[in-house]
């Protein structure tokens, strides 16, 4: 699917991150997703608070005037928390636009902005069973530490 387009997010659209913050939730096979009021919890509204501010980028993927998915990053103390000079990412779209490559354009774009920023790397944490790992590492994120359940990735943007 190569019909969309990728720009920034506009500020009145700030408002979509929350559905995009949901959505990138890993839901394991088998198990079920949980309610929406999940994106409450403090330790994901850190993901979307406030966002707008220094440091805060975010591109959207959008297809006949719909947003279909995102990419984010802050620096903030999440999951992905490396260093305070770090922005952490997170990307997700609508399970419908999944596979088709248009979270590895946005997360091309995204590192490519990122780079513009003169940003040095760039962090995320993603869960070990995620098929988006494999993504990452195409993307020239490496592995820097891991736990049962998720690793913790990093792409050196100044290579």
């Amino acid at each position: 699917m190569n019909n969309y387009i990728i720009r920034p997010i506009k500020n009145d659209e700030y408002k979509i991150l929350d559905r995009f913050l949901y959505e990138a939730i890993f839901i394991p096979q088998g198990m079920e997703k949980p309610p929406f009021s999940i994106i409450e919890k403090p330790e994901l509204q850190v993901y979307i608070e406030n966002f707008g501010r220094k440091d805060d980028y975010c591109l959207v993927a959008e297809t006949e005037n719909k947003i279909i998915g995102a990419v984010w990053v802050r620096i903030m103390d999440d999951y992905g928390h490396i260093d305070n000079n770090t922005p952490s990412l997170a990307i997700s779209l609508y399970s419908d636009f999944r596979g088709q490559g248009t979270g590895t354009a946005l997360l091309e774009n995204m590192l490519l902005l990122l780079k513009s920023e003169n940003y040095e790397k760039v962090s995320l944490s993603v869960q070990k069973e995620n098929y988006a790992c494999r993504m990452y590492l195409k993307a020239g994120f490496e592995v820097v530490s891991e736990n049962d359940e998720e690793y913790i990735m990093v792409c050196n943007l100044q290579k």
